[in-house]
């Protein structure tokens, strides 16, 4: 997705590595704790509520990281049986993953504009981090926010179909991964990349969070 390639590892590992399971680790910490704040205390007995990487790593999605530069963490755990109302309650949870890899980027946006105003050899060394740190966030969000089943978008979308079209929808999480490796792998392979959804959403996203930023 954001290839790199192993031929420059430093910068895959002291860069690519560490902001990426920063930007992960801050998505799912996010998701536990609104959950938490509509009265699930799944993710808080689970130890998730911590911002520490080590409670969110998965070795897979870390590796992905490294190899492709796009990777996640462990899903936070969530009971929406604890909810006033769960698909409400699940739709503000859902968001609150996207919506905190925003205002990450926009941290290290204003860094970045920052480190531009003062730039100095010392400053500059900071750029290809500030760089990452924004893209893996917009990315992170964009991707998330595709109404595909596991993503978060899907979560939002069933919150406003109805009551039996959502059911029918949530139903596609029984099938794991394969929606979001159709979308990801396999339309993009059929089409020849004339299709290619996450990639364009990804472009938007970017493309509108630099207008809005710079």
């Amino acid at each position: 997705m954001l290839g790199f390639g192993l031929d420059n590892l430093p910068y895959l590992l002291l860069v690519v590595l560490p902001v990426g399971i920063m930007a992960v680790t801050i998505h799912e910490v996010s998701h536990g704790y609104v959950a938490w704040k509509l009265g699930d205390p799944t993710a808080h007995y689970a130890g998730r509520l911590t911002l520490n990487p080590i409670a969110h790593i998965d070795p897979i999605g870390a590796l992905m990281l490294v190899l492709v530069g796009f990777g996640w963490a462990k899903p936070v755990p969530v009971n929406p049986g604890y909810f006033k109302n769960p698909r409400r309650g699940m739709m503000w949870v859902a968001l609150a993953g996207p919506v905190s890899n925003i205002l990450f980027a926009v941290v290290f946006a204003l860094v970045l504009k920052a480190v531009f105003a003062f730039s100095s050899e010392y400053t500059a060394a900071l750029f290809p981090l500030l760089r990452f740190g924004i893209v893996i966030n917009v990315v992170l969000a964009a991707f998330n926010m595709v109404p595909v089943p596991p993503l978060d978008g899907s979560r939002v979308l069933a919150n406003f179909l109805p009551y039996h079209a959502s059911r029918r929808f949530d139903e596609l999480e029984h099938y794991g991964l394969i929606p979001v490796a159709v979308v990801l792998f396999l339309l993009p392979w059929a089409t020849n990349g004339r299709i290619d959804i996450v990639r364009s959403v990804s472009r938007w996203a970017l493309t509108l969070f630099s207008r809005l930023m710079f």
